[in-house]
């Protein structure tokens, strides 16, 4: 388990703000029944999340950046320094009261992540991840699958939601990728897809259009879980990547050539 300073506030933080969306969980399903609908009230829990996690976290370093899904980019005095934040991963998952979302958060370094934390209140599961030390699922070691055969392989994959690009693309490698495979899964967070590849629940996943809060945390998950990560053309993840492909190296190899963006 990795006890380190700078480990500890981003854990005490995300607990934090975990604390008050498993509460609001319990009220969001009480909702799904009203002629409203709990949308107003989501977006009222989300914003409170991150405003738990920007103040636990600017007390614990004050002269840090954040990078936040909500609040947008706020420059800090250090300017080597920055937090991912993404206070509810999975946001329509708890809209419609689906008991898989999570508290997203990682560390920047240089241009660089160095640590990441991805709490799931409602299972109760805390992925953590330090650069150099390895990756942690409830003080349990984790590292992605030994599979190497993709016949016998489960991907994960994000479908595009409305308003949003790349869907006839998308259902192109869905089919190329699913004649070759056991199994697609879309559970819909982004996070949280990552960590069960760094925890070898999945083989591999792969997606387009997120951000850096997305999965920033959950990048260093896979690599320190002994996996591969880059976007779709191959190149290295980096905070600036918006489309992913991650697994072991037999399986990031295979599902990026199944994927992989044509030159334009």
């Amino acid at each position: 388990m990795i006890r380190s300073p700078q480990m500890t506030v981003m854990v005490d933080a995300v607990m934090k703000a975990a604390r008050g969306l498993r509460r609001d969980f319990g009220e969001v399903e009480q909702l799904q029944v009203s002629r409203k609908g709990p949308g107003d009230f989501v977006s009222t829990a989300d914003h409170k999340a991150e405003k738990a996690l920007h103040e636990a976290l600017l007390k614990a370093r004050p002269d840090y950046g954040f990078v936040m899904e909500e609040a947008g980019i706020v420059e800090g005095k250090d300017k080597a320094h920055r937090w991912h934040i993404d206070p509810l991963d999975g946001t329509i998952n708890f809209l419609h009261g689906i008991p898989h979302f999570c508290v997203s958060l990682a560390l920047e370094r240089e241009g660089t992540i160095v640590a990441g934390v991805i709490y799931d209140p409602i299972k109760d599961e805390l992925f953590i991840a330090e650069r150099g030390k390895g990756a942690f699922v409830n003080n349990r070691r984790i590292r992605v699958a030994a599979r190497d055969r993709v016949a016998d392989a489960v991907f994960a994959t994000g479908i595009p939601t409305l308003g949003r690009p790349h869907h006839q693309e998308f259902q192109g490698l869905l089919g190329k990728v699913m004649a070759q495979c056991s199994g697609v899964r879309r559970f819909g967070s982004a996070a949280l897809d990552l960590a069960y590849v760094a925890a070898g629940r999945y083989d591999g996943y792969w997606e387009r259009g997120l951000n850096s809060w997305d999965m920033a945390a959950g990048a260093i998950l896979v690599k320190e879980a002994g996996g591969y990560i880059s976007d779709m053309n191959g190149t290295d993840f980096t905070p600036a990547t918006s489309d992913v492909v991650c697994g072991n190296e037999a399986m990031h190899k295979a599902l990026l050539a199944m994927v992989k963006l044509p030159a334009s």
